[in-house]
């Protein structure tokens, strides 16, 4: 496939996912002192057409960079941020690509992209181990981060888990909080 503008990007996901589609954003800017452009694009994407929108990725460029993947409690719903680059190693013409999906606290479940993206293994074992989302048909569920005897439904990025204060430790030197 020829190299698409970021606009062209993104009509080329509305296209491609239909009505899985929500809204594309494109975003611009001069940066440093020989003011080279800076461009980041926005995908909103349902759930259901998640895995498709990885795809379409790899299809305007066959090995896109997953950078990590970011995620926000945002009180009832979670938002996940796949952080995309393509176009990477040619001089001044990077792309970062964002697939944007908000899923309800209540159905916390998202496609595992390591058929298509093996190295994603780790941010997603990491999403799922600290947010809360339930990485459907990940090679290796395992935690990476927490420790064992750490309960399975304790997560520490999510604002509304209180349970995780009986389980901090407080280092060595160091006073307990309120106990200053």
């Amino acid at each position: 496939m020829e190299k698409l503008n970021p606009q062209g990007i993104v009509d080329s996901f509305k296209k491609a996912l239909g009505g899985g589609f929500i809204n594309g954003e494109v975003y611009e800017r001069e940066v440093a002192v020989k003011k080279n452009r800076f461009r980041r694009i926005w995908i909103f994407v349902k759930r259901e057409a998640f895995h498709e929108a990885v795809q379409h990725l790899c299809r305007i460029q066959e090995y896109p960079h997953l950078v990590i993947i970011s995620s926000s409690d945002l009180g009832s719903d979670v938002e996940l941020i796949y952080h995309f680059t393509i176009y990477y190693g040619n001089h001044l013409e990077e792309i970062s690509v964002g697939i944007r999906i908000t899923l309800d606290k209540k159905d916390l479940k998202i496609p595992t992209i390591t058929d298509i993206i093996p190295g994603a293994i780790f941010t997603e074992r990491e999403t799922q181990e600290m947010m809360g989302v339930e990485v459907t048909d990940i090679p290796d569920g395992r935690r990476l981060f927490l420790e064992g005897d750490l309960p399975e439904n304790i997560h520490p990025w999510r604002k509304d888990d209180k349970k995780l204060e009986k389980y901090l430790r407080v280092l060595p030197g160091r006073k307990p909080k309120g106990k200053e």
